[in-house]
């Protein structure tokens, strides 16, 4: 997962971020005067703000809105294409950060604007734009944000959980580790994040499962390897919150790479 936004700077134009980024890589925290969407034609891209973290498979379009601090880390070896998104566009789109499930029509106007430096202003750019606005505006959003805690005893326990999504420790056992009680933990999971923390946790693991499952890897081991007792239980948190279940989620991850 991407680490957090801290000591952001202005860029003007994103060059070295549209160069292939190996996997692990990472983009320092920065910011633009213009909302931006990003799309990883291979591998994944990870974003992450102060509000949270948002995954982009290779079917999925990560917006950044303007002056949004951000940092992202590659999963894979990830081509990113970045649009710099003119202001007409952009107070049409969502005041946060967003992924959006990009649909084949999206994809192809997508990419040929982007990788032909297509100019906004010009007659096929503006054609193209429209596209994009509108099926932007009929793409169903994601609702997979990880929100992030300021809280530093509860960065510790997320931390922990970070390093280590298939880690089976209790919230009373977690506290123990970094030093706070179960009851101060479990208030600032629901004050601060507004969600449990099993819920949290779900969370990150299904995050990571979108990852995993997008390179390939199996409903049962990407099960296992997240910590899920049984596959089965897998399944229904997956799809309860993606909406569809991790073998068809798998099936179409794949198909948009071949």
């Amino acid at each position: 997962m991407a680490e957090r936004a801290q000591q952001a700077v202005f860029w003007s134009d994103d060059s070295s971020v549209c160069a292939p980024l190996a996997h692990g890589e990472d983009v320092a925290a920065h910011f633009h005067d213009y909302g931006q969407l990003r799309y990883a034609a291979s591998g994944a891209l990870v974003t992450t703000t102060e509000a949270g973290t948002w995954v982009a498979p290779g079917n999925r379009i990560t917006w950044v809105p303007p002056f949004c601090v951000h940092t992202s880390r590659a999963h894979g070896r990830t081509e990113v294409h970045v649009l710099p998104v003119p202001a007409g566009l952009s107070e049409r789109l969502p005041p946060e950060p967003s992924v959006f499930t990009a649909s084949a029509l999206l994809r192809e106007a997508y990419l040929a604007m982007s990788g032909d430096h297509e100019p906004a202003a010009g007659e096929r750019g503006r054609l193209l734009l429209a596209v994009i606005g509108a099926e932007l505006m009929r793409a169903p959003l994601e609702p997979l944000r990880l929100p992030e805690p300021c809280d530093p005893r509860l960065r510790a326990v997320t931390d922990l959980l970070r390093e280590d999504p298939a880690l089976p420790a209790t919230l009373a056992e977690l506290g123990h580790r970094t030093g706070s009680s179960e009851r101060t933990l479990s208030r600032l999971f629901g004050g601060e994040l507004s969600m449990s923390f099993h819920q949290w946790r779900t969370l990150l693991r299904v995050q990571c499962a979108l990852l995993e499952l997008g390179d390939g890897a199996s409903v049962t081991d990407t099960a296992v390897r997240l910590g899920w007792a049984n596959p089965g239980s897998f399944i229904k948190a997956f799809t309860d919150l993606v909406g569809q279940t991790p073998g068809q989620y798998r099936s179409a991850a794949r198909a948009d790479h071949d």
